[in-house]
């Protein structure tokens, strides 16, 4: 059995285009090609398919997934690895649900909140490597120290201010309106406000920050995790142009 590359699109809420790319650059060949010319996929794509996906969830560029995929030679074995994570990160998010049900079972009652129950599963070392890789072990350390000494207040109010910063975002790509635009800006000058307040980065440090600002909207886009902030990935395109644009005028 297989399936046409418009079924595979549909089951896995990619698209069709991006199907065809990955062939294209040799990271997943079809099984066949129709003599109408299109692909179809038996088992075997399916399962590269779902490892590329979540290769994807990591973070990993498509080259970099093509060079675990071509090391690696038990799909057991490396799709055992991926359950392992996404048990663990299925744990963290119960008990992030958890604990925002708390807070709001406690608002409702009008009780005492409970700070040290407030933030769990909000573990913001989980991303302490791939932070260190970018931008080095000082980086890492000062804002790690500037996040540990804040209140549990404060932390409350920065996440806050972070939730609705990305849900502006969010409105503004929905409504379709230029990455240019004065609204558009305006939301892109609280960003790079927003990150000159993050001790450790080259936006809170005096670095380059046009080359920052430029390169996180690339980041946005290239990795999912971050483009989930955004809407998704029109989202997260949306976002890049308007910082690009920014960053050319003020930055």
């Amino acid at each position: 059995m297989d399936w046409s590359i418009q079924e595979v699109a549909r089951l896995t809420g990619t698209t069709s285009r991006t199907l065809r790319h990955y062939d294209d650059i040799g990271l997943l060949p079809p099984a066949r090609i129709a003599a109408n010319g299109y692909r179809h996929y038996d088992d075997t794509a399916l399962v590269r398919l779902q490892r590329i996906l979540l290769l994807r969830e990591l973070g990993l560029g498509l080259e970099q997934i093509g060079e675990v995929l071509d090391r690696e030679t038990s799909e057991v074995e490396a799709l055992s690895a991926h359950l392992a994570w996404l048990q663990q990160e299925q744990g963290r998010l119960a008990r992030q649900i958890a604990s925002v049900i708390r807070t709001i079972t406690t608002l409702k009652a009008e009780e005492p909140l409970m700070a040290h129950d407030m933030f769990d599963g909000f573990d913001h070392t989980q991303y302490k490597e791939e932070v260190v890789e970018r931008w080095g072990a000082d980086a890492y350390a000062r804002s790690d120290a500037w996040w540990r000494s804040m209140s549990a207040d404060e932390k409350a109010a920065w996440q806050a201010k972070v939730a609705q910063l990305n849900t502006d975002w969010q409105d503004a790509a929905t409504r379709g309106i230029p990455a240019d635009s004065a609204e558009a800006q305006a939301l892109a000058s609280r960003h790079v406000d927003w990150l000159r307040g993050v001790p450790g980065t080259p936006a809170g440090d005096g670095g380059d920050l046009k080359a920052y600002v430029t390169g996180l909207g690339d980041m946005y886009v290239a990795d999912p995790r971050f483009g989930k902030n955004y809407g998704g990935q029109s989202g997260a395109e949306f976002v890049r142009d308007a910082l690009r644009a920014y960053a050319d005028r003020e930055l």
